[in-house]
């Protein structure tokens, strides 16, 4: 896991960002079903869900991540491995379980939420949303990880692809004016996010917070990233988002992206 070397303090785990976005008015209602995985958590939220993400607490780049889907006969849980995904069938619940715990890391269970897709690839939208000291938190722009089909997360570094926002809207037929009122709504969003995530930890600057809309339309927060969240995927897409990314950054001592 990346060490900060520079002015900005982070909230430590999945668990203890969806808390304090679940205990909000404002944004309770983005957050997906979530729990610290136990045998109890398991169960219940298997029986209000036919589908499961068992992620790591503490995790980057989509390492180490499970969705578990209830069939038939069973359970299917798909599982990432670097730039692949495996496949295990449990014809029991328990027997899922034992295997995950055999891992001895401390995971979180999260209801899956179906993504919405663009040309039938599900995506979500990355915010980078940042503050110069003393300033106010600013969404400095966007990018957008396309996954691909058979995988069952978007990242990059997990064979998905990175676009602009404004590409993912065209290619979503979106005319121009309502391009230019979905990112000012979810800039606004991302920036109330912020602060109430702010009011929890002092001594915070940036934060990479990770949206998706359902195949219903609605809006989730699927993560929150405040530990070192990347933009140089911009840097060749969209130099102007990326300058003004680089520009916040260093006002509290980031040099990298």
């Amino acid at each position: 896991m990346f060490r900060k070397r520079y002015k900005s303090r982070a909230i430590w785990g999945k668990l203890n960002v969806c808390r304090y976005l679940k205990s909000d008015k404002r944004t309770r209602a983005f957050v997906p079903q979530t729990a610290r995985l136990t045998e109890a958590s398991l169960k219940r939220m298997a029986a209000a869900h036919r589908s499961l993400y068992i992620k790591p607490d503490i995790g980057s780049l989509g390492i180490g991540i499970h969705k578990m889907t209830r069939t038939g006969d069973g359970y299917v849980l798909r599982s990432t491995r670097r730039r692949s995904v495996r496949k295990r069938t449990f014809a029991n619940l328990m027997k899922l379980y034992r295997h995950l715990q055999s891992k001895r890391q401390k995971r979180i269970v999260q209801r899956a939420i179906p993504l919405d897709t663009v040309e039938a690839r599900p995506y979500d939208i990355r915010a980078m949303v940042q503050r110069r000291p003393g300033g106010p938190w600013t969404c400095t722009g966007f990018f957008v990880k396309v996954g691909t089909a058979d995988r069952i997360v978007t990242n990059y570094y997990q064979g998905g692809q990175i676009w602009t926002i404004r590409k993912l809207l065209k290619r979503k037929r979106l005319p121009e004016s309502a391009i230019k009122s979905k990112i000012r709504d979810l800039s606004r969003l991302s920036e109330k996010v912020s602060r109430v995530l702010a009011a929890k930890r002092s001594g915070m600057y940036e934060m990479g917070i990770d949206w998706a809309f359902d195949n219903n339309g609605k809006l989730w927060i699927l993560e929150v990233n405040s530990n070192h969240p990347q933009f140089h995927p911009l840097r060749k897409l969209d130099r102007t988002a990326y300058n003004r990314m680089r520009s916040f950054a260093r006002s509290y001592g980031r040099y990298d992206a």
